[in-house]
C-alpha cells in the first residue's frame, strides 16, 4: 500500500468537511431574513431562486451521505490492513496517522518513547518501502 492510498481516508474527510460548510452557507442563504428583497418587482425569467436552492442543498447532502459511506468503507479497508502489520508500534502509528488523521508530531507525542515527528515518518516510510 502506498502514502496516497494510506491517505485517502483523510482527504475524504476534508472533502466532507468542505461540503459541510457550504451546505450550512447554502442553509443559511434560505433562512427567514437571510433574504434581501429591494422592493423592486423580479425578473421575468421565472426562475424560482428559492427552489433551486433547496434542490442544491438536497443534492449536497446526498454527496455527503455518500461521502460519508466511502469514508466508512476506507477507514474499514485501512484498519484491515493495519490489523494485519505483525510489528504492535508500526501498527500504532499508522493508526494515529491513517484512521486518526493526526499529524506526524501528535503521532509522536502519542505513541511517546522520545519518539520525533521525523523518526515515526521516517520508520513508517521505511515499512512501506520494504512492502
Amino acid at each position: 500500500m502506498t502514502i496516497k492510498e494510506l491517505s485517502q481516508l483523510y482527504h475524504l474527510r476534508r472533502e466532507v468537511e468542505m461540503d459541510r460548510q457550504r451546505l450550512a452557507a447554502l442553509e443559511e442563504r434560505v433562512l427567514p431574513g437571510a433574504q434581501r428583497l429591494s422592493g423592486l418587482p423580479g425578473s421575468s425569467r421565472g426562475q424560482d431562486k428559492l427552489g433551486e436552492m433547496a434542490a442544491e442543498i438536497a443534492d449536497l447532502r446526498a454527496v455527503i451521505e455518500q461521502k460519508l459511506k466511502r469514508c466508512l468503507a476506507e477507514q474499514q479497508r485501512l484498519e484491515a490492513y493495519i490489523a494485519g502489520i505483525e510489528d504492535s508500534f508500526v501498527r500504532q502509528i499508522f493508526t494515529c496517522r491513517f484512521v486518526e488523521g493526526l499529524s506526524w508530531r501528535q503521532v509522536a507525542d502519542k505513541v511517546g518513547g522520545r519518539n520525533t515527528a521525523d523518526g515515526v515518518r521516517k520508520l513508517s516510510k521505511r515499512f512501506l518501502l520494504k512492502k
